[in-house]
């Protein structure tokens, strides 16, 4: 893991990917497996708890002061937000990337495509980012050089910051 070199202009933003998850924060392993466990139950529901703990900061994108859960679930390709809750878990299955440290934005973002430019992936890293999207989503994120599909990133203290897509 590099640190980046410090200088005296605007910080640019910090970003260490790890793939072990053993080095993350307690609070944010915690969070990831309750949220996994929820998200493997198959009652969106389940996960309300972990949305209203970081309700302050959570973000969610298409959420005009609605119903997070529905949200969601309007992501979802089925009426129960089933298939939203895999990709939870397909998401939370990969390494992270740690962001911002030291700052309010601070956060350990899954997966950590998010935090990396697509042209250095490895083989293998496209291999495991392609079980979360097709290939010809693959093509188009190229395009651009990043990672625009779904995220969720958690705080150093464990809350539930973000479900985001987009760079």
């Amino acid at each position: 893991n590099q640190k980046p070199a410090a200088t005296d202009n605007a910080p640019e933003m910090s970003v260490v990917i790890e793939h072990d998850i053993s080095k993350a924060p307690e609070a944010v392993r915690k969070l990831r497996q309750e949220i996994i466990d929820a998200a493997a139950s198959g009652d969106i529901e389940k996960l309300r708890p972990f949305i209203a703990a970081g309700q302050k900061e959570f973000r969610i994108d298409g959420n005009d002061g609605e119903d997070p859960i529905a949200t969601l679930k309007s992501y979802s390709g089925d009426p129960d937000g089933l298939e939203v809750l895999a990709i939870i878990i397909d998401l939370l299955s990969t390494g992270y990337a740690h962001v911002d440290a030291g700052t309010p934005d601070e956060a350990y973002v899954f997966p950590y495509f998010a935090g990396k430019p697509l042209n250095t992936l490895t083989a293998p890293e496209k291999v495991e980012l392609l079980r979360i999207i097709t290939a010809g989503d693959l093509a188009d994120m190229q395009e651009y050089g990043n990672y625009s599909f779904y995220r969720i990133g958690i705080s150093p203290d464990g809350k539930w910051k973000f479900f985001t897509a987009g760079d």
